[in-house]
């Protein structure tokens, strides 16, 4: 059982002057500042001519790196009642942020779309609060992500353009980190990347739905799930899924009644860690007859390392592969994607 779509919003662009809250739907602020970047951050912000604020419970920590329920549920929901308010940021990822979607207030959010932003365990709430309201979320950079201070962009920017325009284009990194930065920002390795794979070709167009692929699976047989007939899948998972529980993931949201009606397959890039090869990828989705019939990349610039671009949950994206290259354009409606 998926989600009956209400027709999509999408939320006040954020301009100079604009006010972002940021709230930890997941981890504590206090667990993040262990390592304190926020010079960096602010620096950013400021540039973007972005107003910081914070909810109130940000701080509070338990034994799970977290804060209890009704506290991240009234910080998620206080920021989303303040006129004041134009955007709301999390601060970072976790593991519990499905714990709030039995209580959110669907009527208040739906009531004042506002950009709501972050990735991996924001997954659940991005996808959740698309499919119950209507609202084009994105899962894209944190409040902390804006800490790195050296190989931050082009994630700044692809934040900027989801989350300041109504349509936008994708240009490939051609290196990319994947390192514990924030621990010590002197000592970073970079990478080189040999840029998008494209395993199956071809053009296609659709709603986005996805994220963090073990997160998304936390929605499946609800309502809560968006409807994945007519959805463009972006997925990517990280270091702790390996090949093996990257598959039966990957399997199990396929195997959702929907599934064989989707547009297109765009994988973000694995962590190095996962040990997850170009080869062992394609062996993956060959298992899968009705993946042949649909585009499918990967090695993508989003997911769990640097840059990330940012993806509009419920917005729309075009992806063409003819001509030699990978052409990938995002709008917030299909009318932004023509030409």
């Amino acid at each position: 059982m998926t989600a009956s779509t209400p027709p999509p919003q999408i939320a006040r662009r954020l301009v100079p002057g604009a006010t972002l809250r940021a709230i930890a739907p997941s981890c504590s602020r206090a667990y993040v500042m262990e390592h304190d970047n926020t010079q960096w951050i602010n620096e950013r912000f400021a540039g973007m001519g972005l107003q910081l604020q914070f909810g109130e419970h940000v701080d509070e920590l338990d034994d799970f790196d977290s804060s209890p329920i009704a506290s991240r549920l009234a910080d998620l929901h206080a920021a989303f009642a303040d006129p004041g308010v134009d955007g709301i940021i999390s601060v970072i990822g976790g593991f519990n942020a499905n714990e709030l979607l039995p209580y959110l207030d669907w009527e208040l959010i739906a009531a004042n779309p506002k950009v709501f932003c972050g990735y991996s365990d924001f997954t659940v709430l991005a996808n959740a609060i698309y499919a119950k309201t209507g609202l084009i979320t994105y899962v894209g950079a944190h409040w902390s992500s804006f800490g790195m201070r050296d190989h931050f962009e082009p994630t700044g920017w692809w934040f900027r353009q989801a989350t300041h325009e109504l349509s936008w284009s994708i240009e490939h990194a051609a290196q990319f980190t994947d390192d514990l930065w924030f621990m010590d920002q002197d000592r970073r390795t970079v990478h080189d990347t040999d840029g998008p794979w494209v395993l199956n070709p071809g053009q296609a167009a659709g709603r986005v739905v996805g994220g963090n692929l073990g997160t998304l699976r936390l929605l499946q047989g609800g309502e809560l799930l968006p409807q994945l007939a007519g959805a463009f899948l972006f997925l990517e998972d990280d270091c702790a899924a390996d090949v093996d529980e990257f598959a039966r993931s990957l399997a199990s949201l396929l195997q959702m009644p929907e599934a064989s009606r989707i547009r297109g397959l765009a994988l973000g890039r694995f962590q190095l860690e996962s040990k997850i090869t170009r080869s062992l990828l394609e062996q993956v989705l060959a298992k899968h007859p009705m993946l042949s019939a649909v585009p499918v990349v990967a090695n993508l610039d989003f997911g769990h390392t640097s840059p990330m671009f940012t993806l509009p949950i419920g917005g729309w994206a075009a992806l063409d592969t003819t001509g030699g290259s990978v052409r990938l354009d995002f709008a917030h409606e299909p009318e932004g994607l023509a030409g």
